[in-house]
Order: C-alpha cells, then structure tokens, then sequence
C-alpha cells in the first residue's frame, strides 16, 4: 500500500482554542501558555465538527503507520515545525499463556518501549517540542524521573532547543546517562520530583526557560492522548473493556480519556468506553487514596518510595482530571506492592518473553490482583501499558559460567 508522507502532506488544521480543564474558560491558541488563569491545566479543543467531515477511516488507513498519521486531531498547524525522531505505531501484543494461567480474558500489552528514546514520553515529548518550535521558545526546562527527560533532550537536541532537566538523585543511571549525551544540561536533585519541580517553576521567572512540567503546557497530553487513538484504530475501532495504566503525573490517562471523547465526536467510536484504572506503587498512591476517600484532589503523598521511579510522583496536578476519568469511566484507582511488581516483570519475561519495564509490570500485577478481588471480569478484554524498554532499566545478575577447556557435562546444561 502506497503511504501518504505525514510530514510532508497539506496540513489542515482544526485547533479552536484551548480551555481551562477545571473552569472551561477559553484561552486564546498560537500563544505561550502554561497554566491557565486559574492555575489548573489546558486542554486544546479542535473543531471537531469539521474533523469529522476532512477525515474518513479509509483515508486514514492509507497514511504513513507513525503517530503524526492522526494530524486533524493534533495541535500542530504547520507540518515545517514538526519535530520527529520516527514515533511509530506500538504494537499490542497479545499474552496467551499468562491468560490461559490466570483463567482470565484476553490480554494484551501495548508496548510503548518500541518508541524513540525507548518510551511513551516520546509520544508527549515530540508533540510539546514541536508547538514550542511553532512558538519560537528557545530554552525549555523539566523535572523528571528519567524517561521524560530523555525525550525531551533528544526532541529539543535536534529542534535546535536548549534543554535543563532536573532529577531525583537516585534517578536510574541510565536515564541520566542519556539526557546529559542528548544535549541536556542534567542536574541531579537531593529530592523527589516534585522538589525538582519547584526549581524549574522558580528558575522560570529569574531564568526565563519554558516550565515543561507535566500538564503545566498543553500539548503533552496531545502527544499522549495518540495512545487512546492508536489502540482503538487497531482494534477496528472498538475499545477494550478494560485499561490498565500506570500512573503518577497521569497525562497517558487524562490524554486517552480525551481521545476517546473526540473518536466518538467524530463518529469513529461509539459512546461505549473503556474502564480506566490507575495502577500506582503502595509507596507512592495518592490517587488511590483520593479515590477511596471519594476526594476531587489528592493530597501530597509523604515519603513516596518504590522501584517504579516512572510512577514515584507525590503529588500531580492533573489529580481532578485523572480521578473525573478513572470515575466517569467506571473504573477504579489501584495500588501494588514492590514485590508483586518484581514478581510480575519476572512472570511476564520468563513465560512470554516480553521483558516489561517495573512500572508496565505494575499493570500486570494490579491485573492480576483485580482479577483476584473480582473488580475485573474473567470474561473482559484488558490492555496492560508497558511504558518504556525494560532494557533501561537494571537487570538482575548472571554468574553462570562454563570452562571450555574441562570436560562438559551436556546432559546437565
């Protein structure tokens, strides 16, 4: 099949305005925005009246299999200020041995390891740094757990952007390692994301870099919510009874949420949708403790602790927006412990071969629990997030050796 070129085809553009996500007030679209004027984030709207007439399925079939393919759902107006390091479909991967085990629906994992930098950030990332080529920022800032970082390094490195990234000091080596060789001034913080946080927010003013935090601009979640259109366009445009996503700055989930509610505007979807759930770390649950509590907001989680640094973050401000999601969806809000995630990054790589990075096998283990506790049925269709390369990660040592030059006991190996 003959692919149109998404980055080199006419570009229409339905971008209306961006609005408040906690009040609704409009604000104006081509400016430089964090947060609205009520502190809380913004969301872009399109007119999506005029999507649904300039975009048909068929059409869509015939594009280029890469995240741009879903441009009049996309923030970017002109397709000269797309920044791309080749953001592919992720496949989703289906897990019919660890099924057959459990006794439980179809499962299958959306492996966002496959992107650049080896993660979903990638998908945020690109989008956030392509609308600051189009606003003509010159220097952006972040604090990061490590994957978000390197995105945005590598995104804002070949923009011709100048990047300073911010991370807890027992952020993993690798990610560090990576920022810094990707062109980042990278600083390691004696605190926890939402400490690096207030450094970037601060450095704004006296500095004048752009505040890249997590919702705190509004094309990330643009860039993420492409997870919700890509997984539905790959199954024929029909939703699966059950998401599982690790969450802690929840953009992925709020941006899915989004996705679907434009899909059915557009009359690609129906009103059907999904269950949301918010997998965290016990270590590290605010919004399993707001949810339970019944609360709106969720407040800081103290000491916050767990192997899963992706989903180590205190607080969000996207909290109203993660909660209104999981709740409207009719899902539910739930918390892991370490060790079920160790055991099931172990489970997932020794049965299926998919070697899951510690936050994408917090989905699996919640899974399992939620089958186990009866919130999730034997007969539903669930999709498991594996949001980076497992690879980026440490692996557990191999001391196994053979001496070639003694006699070797084959029926033993």
């Amino acid at each position: 099949m003959q692919h149109d070129s998404n980055l080199t085809a006419h570009w229409p553009s339905f971008v209306t305005h961006l609005e408040c996500a906690m009040t609704g007030e409009r604000h104006d679209a081509d400016q430089i925005h964090n947060l609205s004027r009520a502190n809380k984030p913004l969301l872009v709207r399109y007119d999506l009246a005029g999507v649904r007439k300039a975009l048909s399925k068929a059409a869509l079939s015939d594009r280029a299999p890469d995240l741009w393919r879903y441009r009049e759902l996309l923030p970017v107006r002109d397709s000269a200020n797309i920044v791309s390091l080749g953001e592919t479909i992720t496949p989703l991967i289906r897990m019919p041995k660890l099924a057959a085990k459990l006794g439980g629906g179809e499962i299958l994992v959306k492996d966002e390891g496959r992107l650049p930098t080896g993660s979903f950030k990638a998908r945020g990332l690109a989008m956030a740094v392509s609308m600051a080529k189009a606003l003509g920022i010159k220097h952006m800032a972040m604090p990061t757990n490590g994957n978000a970082g390197a995105a945005l390094a590598a995104y804002a490195s070949h923009a011709g952007i100048k990047t300073t990234i911010f991370c807890p000091q027992d952020t993993p080596e690798v990610n560090v390692s990576e920022i810094a060789l990707q062109g980042a001034a990278v600083y390691r913080v004696n605190g926890l994301i939402d400490d690096c946080g207030k450094i970037v927010g601060e450095g704004k003013a006296k500095v004048g870099w752009f505040d890249t935090s997590t919702l705190k601009e509004p094309y990330r979640i643009e860039g993420k919510k492409t997870m919700g259109l890509e997984l539905a366009e790959q199954l024929d445009w029909k939703v699966p009874d059950v998401i599982f996503y690790p969450t802690g700055g929840g953009t992925g989930l709020i941006g899915m949420w989004k996705a679907f509610a434009e899909l059915e505007e557009i009359g690609f979807i129906g009103a059907r949708r999904p269950r949301m759930v918010a997998v965290q770390a016990a270590g590290c649950a605010p919004m399993v403790k707001a949810f339970e509590a019944g609360a709106e907001h969720a407040p800081r989680w103290e000491n916050a602790h767990t192997i899963a640094s992706g989903i180590r973050v205190p607080q969000a401000i996207g909290d109203f927006l993660i909660l209104r999601a999981v709740r409207e969806s009719g899902g539910f809000a739930i918390a892991v412990e370490d060790d079920a995630i160790q055991a099931a990054l172990d489970e997932m790589a020794r049965e299926e071969g998919l070697l899951l990075c510690p936050e994408g096998a917090a989905t699996y283990a919640a899974y399992k629990q939620s089958l186990t506790s009866g919130q999730v049925k034997r007969t539903d269709q669930v999709v498991l997030f594996n949001c980076a390369s497992g690879l980026k990660y440490p692996l557990p040592p191999v001391r196994r050796t053979l001496d070639r030059h003694k006699p070797i006991d084959y029926a033993s190996l």
